[in-house]
This record gives C-alpha cells, sequence and structure tokens, in this order.
C-alpha cells in the first residue's frame, strides 16, 4: 500500500496554527514513509471561500517548506462526482429523499429540547411512501443509517472508540438546492484521490462516525485516522487572540523564522525521547504516529522564541540580512540602499548572537541605516557628557588616519587610546556606541565601526561634537 495523506483546510480564513500543525504532521507521515503528501481546498462554502484565503494557504505551506504532490484539487470542482455518488446510494436504498421545511426542522428542534432529547431530525422522511411527496417542494437527500448496533472507530491517537447508531440521525448529503454537504465531499475526495491515512484535529471526530456510514454504505474501505489533539493557550483556554499569535501568517510578521515554527510544532505533540532541536531531514527519518500524544498541547510563545533564536543562529547570514532589509524598508526614517544592506551583512555575525526574532534582529540593525544626526535615547545620552565628548574628540583625529581601517585595527587603536589616558575600555566603547547608534548596545564596537565604514564613523562623531 501507497501511503498517501492530504492537508483538506476550508478557505475562509488565515492558515490557524493548529492547521498548520495538521499539515506539518500530514507531510512528515507521507515523506516518511516514501508516500505521497496532496492538497485539496474545500472550497464548498462559496459564500465564504475568498481567493484570498486561498492565496494565504498557497503561501504559508510554501514558506513552511511543505510542497505537494501533484496539483492542488479544489473540491467545488467536483461536485458533479458528489452528487454522482448520492445516486448510487438513492438506487442501492442507502439514501432518501426528505421535504421538511426549515419550519418543521426547527420545531422538531424546539420539541427534542423541550422533552430533553438530543436536538436531532427524528426520521420523519425515512421511510415514507414516495407516492406521499408534496409536489414543487425542494427536498433534501439523506443517508439512511444504520440504527442498530454501534460504530467503531480504531484511531492511532484516540484508541478504540465507539458510538451507538441509535445516537446519530440520519445526515444531509445534498441540500435543497443541490449542493453536496461537507461530511459527503469529504468521503468522496478522501476515496477518490486514494487517501490512506487522515490526520486531523480530534474536534473531528464525531465527523468521522458520521462519514464512516457513508464509506460503509458505499462498500468502501475507511482510510485510517489520527485525530491530533488541539492546541490550547498557555492558560489552558482555546487559544485565541488574547493569548497572541495564531496564524502563520501572525508568527511570520512576528519575525518566526519557518524552520523554528515547524520545529516547534512538531514539538507540541510528538515526541522523540529528549530530541528537541531538529532539521527537516531528521523530522522525515524520525516522525510517525506513535509519538503522537493525546493531551492536549499548550502554546509556549517563550520557548518559541528560544527556539527561534537558535535557528537564527545557524541561519545564513545572506538570508538574515535579506529578511532584516525587508523590514527596514518599511521605515521612512532610515536609508535602505546597498550600502546600508552591505553594513547589516557586515554586523550580522554579531547582530544574530543578541536577537531572538527577525523583528529584534531588524530593531537592532536598523542604526546602519540611520540619517544624522541621529535620535540619542537618554540612557546613551548619559555617555555622551563632558567625558564623553572629549573621548570622541581625540579618537576623531586617530581613527582618520587609521590604515586600513579594519576591525583589528580599529580595536587595536581604541586599546592603546584607552591605555594612552588611562581610561577602562568600556569609557572608550560606550561614548562611540551612543554616537555611532544613538543607544547603548550594538555588536562589538570594532566590528560596528568596521561595518559603517571611515567616513560614516566620522560623520556621526562630528554630528555629536556639534550639536
Amino acid at each position: 500500500m501507497k501511503i498517501r495523506t492530504r492537508f483538506a483546510p476550508s478557505p475562509t480564513g488565515l492558515l490557524h496554527i493548529g492547521n498548520a500543525r495538521a499539515a506539518l504532521f500530514n507531510y512528515l507521515f507521507a515523506r516518511h514513509h516514501g508516500g505521497e503528501f496532496v492538497l485539496r481546498i474545500e472550497d464548498t462554502d462559496r459564500e465564504r471561500s475568498t481567493q484570498h484565503a486561498v492565496d494565504i494557504i498557497f503561501d504559508g505551506l510554501k514558506w513552511m517548506g511543505l510542497d505537494w504532490d501533484g496539483e492542488p484539487v479544489f473540491q467545488a470542482s467536483r461536485q458533479d462526482r458528489h452528487t454522482e455518488v448520492v445516486a448510487q446510494l438513492m438506487e442501492k436504498g442507502m439514501a432518501y429523499r426528505c421535504y421538511c421545511t426549515p419550519e418543521e426542522l426547527a420545531a422538531m428542534r424546539e420539541k427534542a429540547r423541550a422533552e430533553k432529547r438530543p436536538p436531532r431530525y427524528d426520521g420523519t422522511w425515512r421511510d415514507r411512501d414516495p407516492s406521499e411527496a408534496p409536489e414543487g417542494v425542494p427536498y433534501a437527500i439523506r443517508l439512511k443509517a444504520p440504527k442498530e448496533g454501534e460504530t467503531i472507530i480504531r484511531d492511532h491517537v484516540q484508541g478504540e472508540v465507539r458510538v451507538a447508531n441509535a445516537e446519530m440521525d440520519d445526515l444531509i448529503l445534498l441540500r435543497s438546492d443541490g449542493t453536496p454537504t461537507y461530511l459527503l465531499a469529504v468521503v468522496v475526495d478522501d476515496h477518490d484521490m486514494g487517501i490512506t491515512h487522515v490526520m486531523r484535529g480530534d474536534d473531528h471526530l464525531t465527523n468521522t462516525f458520521r462519514q464512516a456510514m457513508i464509506y460503509r454504505a458505499m462498500g468502501w474501505d475507511l482510510p485510517e485516522f489520527a485525530h491530533l489533539p488541539l492546541i490550547h493557550g498557555p492558560d489552558g483556554a482555546k487559544l485565541s487572540k488574547r493569548h497572541g499569535a495564531q496564524s502563520v501568517v501572525d508568527f511570520r510578521e512576528e519575525g518566526i523564522l519557518p524552520e523554528a515554527l515547524c520545529n516547534y510544532l512538531l514539538r507540541l505533540g510528538w515526541g522523540h525521547g529528549d530530541a528537541e532541536v531538529l532539521d527537516r531531514e531528521e523530522q522525515i527519518r524520525l516522525f510517525d504516529m506513535d509519538g503522537i500524544g493525546r493531551s492536549p498541547s499548550r502554546m509556549d510563545y517563550v520557548k518559541l522564541s528560544h527556539l527561534n533564536g537558535i535557528w537564527m543562529r545557524r541561519a545564513d547570514d545572506e538570508r538574515l540580512t535579506a529578511l532584516v532589509m525587508q523590514r527596514l524598508e518599511r521605515r521612512d526614517d532610515l536609508d535602505h540602499d546597498e550600502t546600508v544592506r552591505a553594513r547589516v551583512l557586515a554586523l550580522m555575525p554579531g547582530l544574530k548572537e543578541r536577537a531572538k526574532t527577525v523583528v529584534e534582529l531588524a530593531d537592532n540593525a536598523a542604526f546602519a541605516g540611520l540619517r544624522l544626526p541621529l535620535t540619542i535615547t537618554p540612557k546613551a545620552e548619559k555617555h555622551l557628557g563632558e567625558e564623553g565628548r572629549k573621548v570622541l574628540a581625540g579618537l576623531e583625529e586617530k581613527l582618520a588616519g587609521l590604515e586600513p581601517f579594519t576591525a583589528e585595527g580599529i580595536d587595536s587603536t581604541l586599546r592603546a587610546f584607552a591605555a594612552e589616558h588611562e581610561l577602562k575600555l568600556g569609557a572608550v566603547a560606550q561614548p562611540l556606541r551612543a554616537a555611532m547608534t544613538g543607544t547603548t548596545t550594538s555588536p562589538g564596537i570594532d566590528l560596528t565601526l568596521a561595518a559603517l565604514g571611515r567616513d560614516e564613523v566620522l560623520a556621526r562623531i562630528r554630528s555629536v561634537l556639534s550639536a
């Protein structure tokens, strides 16, 4: 059997982090077993489905490095096939027409609630003679579900789960306007696409029992199921905006790298010993369903940030520089030309050691594109008093004549200046740092000056001295 998994999101909003984890697990499981991972867009809700949401799904999966096999399938394009299956069920006597009006169905639900029963369809048209059908009245088509016995799902995560068939009603297959329901379309598409394993959130577990009835009515083999526990907020409540980022777009905007997010999501509900930091190759090699836990997971944004810092230190400097420049280009108070890009690239080895997100990295690199005169923070201003200005004035001449203007030469010059004036190195470096960045933090001062270049360094010193 060739394993085939799928990711089947509805294009009605952002790519939620729970869906992203399901996509990752399906991808890794398929790749681990040498199978295929396919993408299906479940766009049967035409009113809520948007092209913008479809684009977000494509963009998010590509950003996460989850490449799917073949062309994406759009569920709405398969409506004729869904209708064909319903016709087959009608021929087999496994489905029937229901002429109940919305008002009758509402009254049915109200009566059930009043009698403290679950508000289910009562089977009014299940065994009625077709000759009793009212003329010209729209009808839905319902599955004639079994009423005796029970439906059993053997789930790779939840174990064996049972539901008495008497607890489930005759689900709608085709609405009165002729459109297929989600429950029908998913079953037909999974069958036709040869899906062998369905891995999704455990909020779909109830749907699975109903879908199993359609499989069995058609005489089709069921795929294997794995229902993943949901992701909660740090407080154990349902993940919401008040907890922080919820979607792939949110995390990317907050400066999380895709490899860090995927690494974190993998460990959020799956484990392999003490393994924590895993690249894609290791993830594919190790992942299988037996490592998935049954308990809900809790988002830990602090841990994600820490993990992102690890992946940033591993990341290529050119790539990080490109990400930083994309963010700096949004600011109109900075220059962001090729000169600035070269400065950021030169500073990157030091910058990425101190940052945990690309946002933080960009903030720390922004001084490379500042225009004169710099805005000096109150904390940095303390280093630019009378003594600090004397240091800057003395260094101006030293640095102007330094050849070559390298980090090594700058370091030697600063140390010699400190020794000559009986100063601690910090008393020399901090006024310089304040003059170069307007703040009290930067990569090593020698690296900072070398990256800015002699002309820019002297211009910033003179700007402070003339203020």
